[in-house]
């Protein structure tokens, strides 16, 4: 059965007009607890995905001492608690604090930036963006306006490879040769040169706060709002680099970003002092030398390129979620693990991978693919992707855009329909 391919969620047709919201941004915090199906949840903001390893270590003893034991990354490079008993806010905040995860609690849930993780570490690149962020974040704490961003808008600091700008953030900084960089808004196909990148990114989004009026969370939202780039965006340099050895460093991926507190454990213990998380729920290692790879990949991270796991990512589904109508990542688990290709291995998405191998097609990887257990399609890639959204029976598999309809499937039918689309040129 064919259906209709669906509308980019959050997506705005140009010049249209934008209601008011009329309800609070409910982004959850590190300080605004949200209760889902399985416990209390709490989001800590990191920005740039920068952390050291104590702080690796907070988080991890965090998660097995109030919460469900398995941190799990985001699509931004933050880190979620789950299963957390609902009058923990205090004892949370507390360990958060001396960690120094917690700068500033009236602006902590709009400290979203993501930046080029592997800026300074492989040799590409036209800066090291990571002194971007730090001011960047500085900047924001210290601005009272900001405060009134919405947990939801998000800052991208690209080195210049293109990796976060296709992220498609409310304000992108883009580096460009010879120390100067490029300011894109939202999804602007057109960027401008600005000469003090931090400060044009606050004053873009300082702009958009004071006339977008509390009707939009996002630039998308309002298209026509603040004044165009000047040049054409320009083409990416390409995606992160794939996981394993770097040039300085190692690079590593989680299963949908979730991983026990032993894990993080040991990669905290493994790294040189600074982890990178990424928006791709993976790490970067600076300094770290290729022969650490093998003890983390008995721990169960991905550790090598061009498997099916490469740019999977779901939901959380149920049992955490109540809107969600399938357990999302167990069935993804087991597609990826078991579809096409792939050799048998254990189908819970904390398990370590068997020999699942990325689904090939002419011109390049494999599409990323998300699945969601509703609607919302919470935490979906940007760009070209296949959704797999849960029908209560089965699943609808779309290959957004591209022109290949959607396909309604059984569980059991959806690990091949994925391959397949997957393929799409």
């Amino acid at each position: 059965m064919l259906a209709a391919m669906p509308a980019s969620p959050d997506a705005a047709a140009r010049g249209s007009a934008v209601p008011g919201r009329g309800r609070a941004d409910a982004c959850p915090g590190a300080l605004r607890l949200h209760t889902a199906d399985d416990g209390a949840l709490a989001r800590v903001r990191l920005p740039g995905g920068l952390l050291t390893a104590r702080q690796l270590v907070a988080l991890a003893d965090a998660a097995e001492q109030l919460g469900d034991g398995a941190p799990e990354t985001t699509s931004r490079g933050n880190v979620q608690l789950r299963g957390l008993p609902s009058d923990c806010g205090a004892e949370l905040a507390r360990r958060l604090r001396e960690a120094g995860l917690l700068p500033s609690e009236t602006h902590e849930r709009v400290r979203n930036i993501v930046a080029s993780p592997y800026a300074g570490v492989d040799g590409r690149g036209h800066a090291d963006v990571q002194g971007w962020v730090r001011a960047l974040d500085a900047e924001l704490c210290a601005s009272g306006w900001a405060a009134g961003l919405s947990g939801k808008f998000l800052f991208a600091l690209d080195d210049g490879r293109g990796d976060v700008a296709a992220l498609d953030a409310d304000v992108t900084l883009i580096a460009a040769p010879g120390g100067t960089a490029l300011l894109r808004l939202g999804r602007a196909g057109t960027v401008r040169p600005v000469g003090a990148p931090v400060a044009a990114a606050l004053a873009a989004a300082r702009d958009f706060l004071a006339a977008a009026e509390g009707r939009a969370w996002h630039l998308r939202e309002l298209p026509d709002l603040l004044p165009p780039g000047t040049e054409p965006l320009p083409a990416p340099a390409g995606g992160p680099p794939a996981l394993g050895a770097l040039p300085g460093g190692i690079a590593v991926g989680t299963r949908f970003g979730r991983a026990a507190a032993d894990r993080w454990r040991l990669l905290a213990e493994v790294s040189a002092g600074e982890i990178r998380l990424t928006p791709w729920r993976g790490a970067v290692l600076p300094g770290v030398p290729a022969a650490r790879l093998p003890d983390l990949a008995a721990a169960g991270f991905l550790t090598r390129p061009g498997t099916a796991w490469d740019r999977a990512t779901a939901c959380t589904g149920l049992p955490g979620c109540a809107k969600s109508l399938a357990d999302v990542r167990t069935d993804a688990a087991r597609a990826l693990e078991h579809g096409p290709g792939a050799a048998p291995a254990a189908a819970h998405p904390d398990a370590p991978s068997g020999a699942a191998r990325a689904p090939e097609r002419a011109g390049g990887a494999a599409l990323p693919v998300h699945w969601s257990g509703c609607e919302r399609r919470c935490g979906h890639p940007a760009g070209r992707w296949v959704d797999v959204l849960a029908l209560g029976q089965g699943y609808r598999v779309t290959p957004v855009g591209t022109p290949a309809p959607s396909v309604d499937v059984t569980t059991e039918e959806m690990a091949e329909a994925v391959a397949e689309a997957r393929r799409i040129t």
